[in-house]
């Protein structure tokens, strides 16, 4: 582990004034002979081990890799609450593009680095992280999940983090339109990789009139030529301006809802995979002025960590898939909570975890 005090200036700056702080540990990891540099951020410890996957991304700086790990970090602390999970919130990211620097060597130096913590913190798969990644990370460190089958894991976690965001869906059709059905409603998905294309499929079994816009025109490609009813638009800038459109699901990275998206969103409903999706504070208001229904995206994105905390106890799919489910219930909970309060629905939904966070604190 790197010292911090050997940290360039700009990522101490970025340590130690960041407006997302109450981090309890950030760690700089560096592994030379591999080419290792990852920051594992723990936020927070209050109900369990902190759990969160881990991101393996090209950085344009060290100082931007570690804004994202406490932003994603503090994020897992509010989705485990909500969830209804055992577990706190923490995150790590490995600087670098991974088609270039992932090898055994440095996934295994990672392994070394997550295992030092004593299982404070627990990995899984994040963007540009596999299964097959984690089988390789789990040979040095027992507090890694997202594993294979073979390896006593449960696999691709984003089979349950599409059904929870489709359950999303469902609570906010159910909460605007008096109706759980995305039957002949419109629905735009930005990023059909790992969770979009199972989206695609839950959608379009319900009768739900999909378009999709992927910034790999392979991944478009192989979509609409197993389903032709797809409509496929050139980027999101399109997407989001499609006229008829009742909802639209960020499934990329973050900073989807910004300050020039949502002034020209068509649709009604956002609900999507994406973390992190409001680019700054402020933005789940201008959503509310503008009459759009914002389902939090830690909450409906929440079945994939259900997944991989599931794998802790010896995993069972159908056990995984009913706690997923209740995040229809939980969605309809945080609706009506903004209601009651007068305040956006992000808020509220950060005001139920943290009141879960903060009673944990109080019985320790």
């Amino acid at each position: 582990m790197t010292d911090v005090t050997g940290a360039p200036a700009d990522v101490l700056h970025t340590l130690f004034h960041s407006d997302q702080g109450g981090h309890e540990q950030v760690v700089l990891c560096q592994d030379r002979a591999s080419g290792l540099k990852a920051v594992i951020a723990i936020h927070s410890t209050a109900l369990g081990p902190a759990l969160g996957g881990t991101r393996f991304y090209p950085y344009a700086s060290e100082a931007e890799a570690v804004t994202d790990a406490l932003n994603l970090a503090r994020g897992m602390s509010y989705k485990n609450a909500m969830a209804g999970l055992d577990h706190g919130g923490g995150k790590a990211v490995i600087i670098g593009d991974p088609t270039q620097l992932k090898s055994e060597e440095l996934l295994l130096a990672y392994g070394r680095f997550v295992a030092s913590l004593g299982g404070r913190y627990v990995t899984a798969c994040d963007v540009g992280t596999y299964v097959a990644d984690m089988d390789t990370v789990a040979r040095e460190c027992r507090w890694t999940t997202g594993r294979s089958p073979e390896n006593g894991g449960a696999g691709d976690s984003s089979v349950l983090t599409a059904f929870g965001v489709y359950q999303g869906m469902r609570a906010s059709a159910q909460h605007l339109w008096g109706d759980p059905t995305l039957r002949d409603r419109t629905v735009g998905i930005a990023g059909v990789g790992k969770v979009g294309h199972h989206l695609v499929e839950h959608l379009l079994a319900e009768g739900a009139r999909v378009v999709v816009t992927d910034v790999r025109e392979d991944v478009v490609r192989g979509i609409t030529e197993r389903h032709p009813s797809v409509a496929a638009v050139a980027d999101t800038d399109a997407l989001i301006r499609v006229a008829g459109l009742d909802v639209y699901a960020p499934c990329a990275l973050g900073g989807a809802l910004n300050d020039e998206t949502v002034p020209v969103l068509t649709a009604k409903v956002v609900c999507g995979a994406a973390n992190n999706q409001l680019a700054h504070p402020g933005v789940e208001k201008d959503l509310a002025d503008r009459g759009i229904l914002y389902a939090p995206d830690y909450v409906v994105n929440a079945g994939g960590v259900i997944q991989v905390a599931d794998e802790l106890h010896g995993f069972d799919f159908e056990r995984c898939r009913v706690k997923a489910a209740k995040i229809y219930d939980t969605t309809l909970a945080i609706f009506a909570r903004a209601k009651e309060d007068g305040i956006p629905p992000a808020a509220a939904a950060d005001r139920i975890a943290e009141q879960r966070m903060a009673e944990a604190r109080v019985r320790h």
